[in-house]
C-alpha cells in the first residue's frame, strides 16, 4: 500500500516534467505520453529496486531516457522497404531529374539561391539582427569554420550551451528569412 501511495505521489509530482522532456526528445505528443506512461509502468514494476539512494526524479528520468533510447532503437531497426519503381517517373536512368516531373519551383532555375543578391541581403540582415551571442556562434561556426571546442573556449560556454544557442539561432534565422524572402511573393 505504501508503494502505491508513493507511486501515485510521483505521478502527481513528476508527470509534467517527464512529459516536457519526452516532448523535447520526441517532438510528438502521443509518443511522448506513451513513453511517460511506460516510464511509470517500469517504475511500478521495479519499485522494489529503488533504494532511496537517489532522488526519485533522477531515477524516473533515468528510466525515461532508457525508454526514449529504446523507442529510437526500435524505430531505427524497423525494416522499411521503399519501392523505388514509384520514383522512376521522376528520374532518368542516370539519376537526374526528369524535366517533365521536376518540382515546379526547380524547373528552369539556373541560379543558386546564394547567387541571388537580394536573398544574400536578407540573410545578412537576419544575421546582423540576431542576439550577439547567437550571431557570434553562427559566424564562428559557419564563416570562420571553427571547431566547437574553440567556440566554447572563446565564448566561455559549455558544449551543450553552444549547441542550444546554435539551434535557437537557426530557428530565428529561418523565421527571419522566411518572412523576408519566401513570403515576399
Amino acid at each position: 500500500m505504501q508503494n502505491q501511495s508513493t507511486l501515485n505521489n510521483w505521478v502527481n509530482i513528476y508527470t509534467e516534467q517527464l512529459l516536457s522532456r519526452a516532448m523535447y526528445k520526441l517532438s510528438n505528443s502521443e509518443n511522448a505520453k506513451d513513453i511517460v506512461q511506460d516510464t511509470f509502468l517500469a517504475a511500478a514494476q521495479n519499485f522494489k529496486n529503488f533504494k532511496n539512494e537517489s532522488n526519485p526524479k533522477t531515477w524516473l528520468f533515468s528510466i525515461l531516457n532508457n525508454k526514449i533510447s529504446d523507442f529510437y532503437r526500435k524505430k531505427y531497426r524497423q525494416d522499411t522497404k521503399v519501392d523505388f519503381d514509384v520514383f522512376s517517373a521522376f528520374f532518368t536512368s542516370d539519376g537526374e531529374w526528369n524535366s517533365n516531373n521536376q518540382p515546379l519551383n526547380w524547373q528552369n532555375q539556373e541560379t543558386n539561391l546564394l547567387d541571388d543578391l537580394e536573398f544574400i541581403e536578407i540573410l545578412n540582415y537576419c544575421l546582423e539582427n540576431l542576439p550577439n551571442k547567437f550571431n557570434a556562434v553562427i559566424k564562428m561556426k559557419y564563416y570562420s569554420e571553427k571547431k566547437s571546442k574553440e567556440i566554447c573556449q572563446e565564448l566561455e560556454i559549455n558544449t551543450t550551451n553552444m549547441w542550444q544557442i546554435m539551434h535557437r539561432a537557426k530557428l530565428k534565422l529561418r523565421d527571419c528569412v522566411e518572412n523576408g524572402w519566401f513570403k515576399r511573393n
